[in-house]
């Protein structure tokens, strides 16, 4: 029995020498990744990539990244809603998807086949000021997939009974849209506050211009629109520069195009008194909204201090809208503000939604918490906790071949610099109080901010005339 307890007590102690070991370890281990993480935002800059423009005029960036088998291309193209006429609202969006649909030498199927086969993807799109295409894919396969972006981009033949079928889908899925209001919101919100301005056109058109659409419309659309001189194309993955560089010459060098699209984008115009659009959805139970004003293009030199700022106002679940809303009042299970970016402006916006009966006082505290941004500005604790928390979230932004192809022609597009990468955390961190405040005066909307609520009229219609002048429409009427 004495051997026995000496036994136990050896085994015992042999396991708290065990469990002190790994506490240490796993105390070492976790300071280490803390020291790693924050040494790594402290010096996180954009990895080294190759700047070229074909003989065409075509763009191309190329950076290498070796991790994994993967490669990511992605190309952006002057062909966004920007450039649809008022006759053929959605045009440039029918466009980019039906680039997909057949070209030369491969069909809708052989496409679809193929990019399934070989576990890759391709897929096209329009956005309000440009149109896509992004492929993604193994390695091994660059040369059967790249080949098939080359015929997809430069030889589409928009064949009509695909086109039918997609024009089609396209008028079903936007009834099936205006089923939910955050689908559709911005929609809304865009065309009221930008008007007949570009930036008021809806990305994916209305329905009485998408039934007038025709294969010579695309056919059209694209000789304008799809030009390589005011293109770009990124590749990021696993390749190796210089022999990248003559594959994207040998395939897209031939590309040209004797148009040089163009659009009117005159200055965005200014509201200069406060109105409210109610979208009657006779059936709604909440009311989904925006509150906005003007906001910041995407190459602001102040763009990094006003992340840091809406991310205290509404950029995180902690954030002060959110408190008030979810967390203290239980009005909403959201509320969140951000900046939507564009080339030569864009918006800043509240949003959330609640239930009908609690509207007005949904809206009043999100306006009373708002209004504390400009009356009593922000400490410097709660200034800290926000730019620790944006510099946190930065690095993994761009963890992904796809993030940092996204990133490489959003330079292209928005005309800014790798500095935005590269100094990001300098900028977070030279952010102060009193910059702050100014930044807020500056850029965050103050007065004549514009209202857009999708709900039942009959309950919120009367109310929201306390906020400005009342536009009614209904949902279920074509367009926004």
């Amino acid at each position: 029995m004495e051997l026995l307890n000496k036994a136990t007590l050896f085994s015992l102690k042999k396991l708290r020498i065990m469990k002190h070991t790994f506490k240490t370890f796993l105390f070492t281990a976790f300071a280490f990744f803390l020291l790693t993480s924050i040494v790594a935002q402290e010096k996180f800059t954009l990895p080294e990539y190759t700047k070229v423009q074909l003989k065409n005029g075509l763009t191309v960036y190329l950076m290498e990244q070796h991790e994994v088998p993967l490669i990511q291309l992605t190309g952006v193209f002057p062909g966004g809603a920007i450039f649809d006429k008022k006759t053929k609202s959605g045009l440039a969006n029918s466009t980019a998807t039906a680039l997909t649909l057949g070209s030369k030498n491969y069909t809708k199927a052989q496409i679809e086949e193929k990019v399934e086969f070989l576990g890759a993807s391709i897929s096209t799109r329009a956005s309000l000021e440009y149109a896509y295409i992004s492929s993604s894919f193994m390695k091994k396969d660059q040369k059967e997939i790249l080949a098939i972006v080359k015929d997809v981009l430069l030889n589409p033949v928009f064949p009509k009974d695909e086109l039918d079928k997609m024009m089609s889908r396209r008028l079903v899925e936007m009834d099936q849209k205006k089923e939910s209001p955050r689908a559709v919101l911005g929609d809304y919100y865009n065309k009221f506050v930008f008007g007949d301005h570009p930036y008021g056109n809806p990305e994916e058109g209305i329905k009485a211009t998408l039934e007038t659409i025709t294969k010579e419309d695309i056919s059209a659309f694209y000789k304008e629109m799809y030009d390589p001189k005011t293109s770009a194309i990124a590749v990021v993955g696993d390749f190796d520069t210089k022999t990248m560089k003559r594959d994207i010459e040998s395939l897209f060098g031939k590309w040209n195009s004797e148009n040089s699209p163009a659009v009117n984008l005159s200055e965005i115009p200014k509201n200069n008194e406060s109105r409210v659009l109610v979208v009657n959805k006779e059936n709604a139970t909440e009311t989904t909204f925006y509150i906005g004003g003007p906001g910041v293009a995407r190459n602001n030199p102040d763009y990094v201090g006003l992340e840091v700022i809406n991310t205290i106002l509404g950029g995180r679940f902690t954030s002060w809208l959110n408190d008030e809303l979810r967390v203290n009042s239980g009005l909403t299970y959201g509320a969140r503000s951000t900046f939507s970016h564009y080339k030569l402006g864009g918006s800043f916006i509240i949003s959330t939604f609640t239930a009908n009966e609690t509207t007005e006082q949904t809206i009043d505290l999100a306006l009373k918490t708002y209004k504390k941004l400009h009356e009593k500005g922000l400490d410097k604790e709660t200034l800290l906790s926000a730019k620790n928390y944006v510099k946190g979230q930065f690095p993994p932004n761009y963890e992904t071949n796809s993030a940092l192809a996204g990133l490489l022609t959003d330079m292209f597009t928005y005309n800014f610099d790798e500095a935005y990468i590269n100094t990001f955390s300098d900028q977070v961190d030279a952010l102060t109080v009193e910059k702050a405040e100014k930044l807020i005066e500056n850029y965050f909307p103050k007065d004549n901010l514009q209202f857009v609520l999708i709900g039942k009229a009959s309950e919120i219609a009367e109310m929201a005339k306390k906020y400005g002048v009342v536009k009614q429409v209904e949902i279920t009427a074509d367009g926004y």
